[in-house]
């Protein structure tokens, strides 16, 4: 019955301004609530480098009970734990883990970007000086972040060879079956030198990456790979060979050398992957 309903509302073209609008509310609900239960952590420690903020402590986002169980068993660095969410403006861990990375060490301005499911504040952050191209396969659902998003298939990109200087991807290529199409895509449309940063939820305790592309079973998915709409779980240096295979050069970051960027509350164990055409 949801999916029917959902059908009617996509075809009427409701389905995602609703869809839309009721997000919304629940996230201005939650960030009032944040911002009332931790008032009384403000003034030191974590620092969020998208608004300012400044708390002892972060907001914790766990997963949903249906995805638990596969995250926690194959020790997935998928975004959850503890001071996850900035209690001010509830920006996530990875948001500020590629901001953090880009101010002091990417300097990213004046490059012609190309920005997958563009998140709110990755998305301001590159906006003011940058040329930002953003694209998603269900466009609809980010249109109050970018009106002007265009709908692509990572798989098969309109764009020009050698169009883009640095191409965003945060937690897409999970969701994508043929995802060694999508990193050749990637691939071939950034500039010569280009980057692409393409963070992926991943395992390094797994002994080889759990995947079924062609699943299409909500229920099952959370199970095997702890979200509804993902296809695979990547054992890390798998990840980083099909990388290697479809051209690009990749360096690892530690989490250990990511320590000037604890005060932002980035994930605990997550590695930076800097991937270059």
């Amino acid at each position: 019955m949801k999916e029917f309903l959902k059908d009617i509302l996509k075809k009427a073209g409701l389905y995602y301004i609703l869809q839309g609008s009721y997000r919304q509310f629940l996230f201005a609900v939650k960030r009032a609530r944040c911002r009332i239960s931790y008032a009384k952590y403000k003034g030191s420690g974590f620092e969020c480098n998208c608004c300012g903020a400044v708390y002892s402590k972060f907001v914790p986002d766990h997963p949903s009970a249906e995805n638990a169980a596969a995250l926690e068993k194959n020790k997935v660095i998928a975004g959850y734990g503890e001071n996850i969410l900035c209690p001010h403006c509830l920006s996530t861990a990875r948001e500020r883990l590629l901001i953090a990375v880009m101010q002091k060490e990417l300097l990213i301005s004046g490059k012609k970007v190309l920005h997958f499911s563009p998140e709110k504040n990755i998305y301001n952050y590159l906006h003011s000086s940058n040329e930002i191209i953003t694209a998603d396969i269900e466009p609809l659902f980010y249109k109050r972040i970018d009106d002007h998003i265009k709908t692509e298939d990572a798989t098969a990109l309109s764009f020009s060879d050698n169009s883009f200087d640095l191409v965003i991807g945060n937690h897409i290529l999970e969701h994508i079956p043929n995802d060694i199409k999508a990193m050749q895509e990637i691939r071939r449309v950034l500039k010569p030198g280009g980057r692409a940063i393409l963070q992926v939820p991943y395992s390094a305790s797994i002994l080889t990456t759990i995947e079924e592309p062609g699943i299409n079973d909500p229920e099952r998915q959370s199970a095997l790979f702890g979200q509804k709409d993902h296809v695979r779980i990547y054992l890390l240096q798998d990840y980083i060979d099909r990388l290697q295979q479809c051209g690009f050069k990749v360096t690892v970051t530690g989490y250990k050398e990511l320590a000037p960027y604890y005060k932002n509350a980035i994930q605990p164990e997550e590695v930076f992957l800097s991937i270059l055409k």
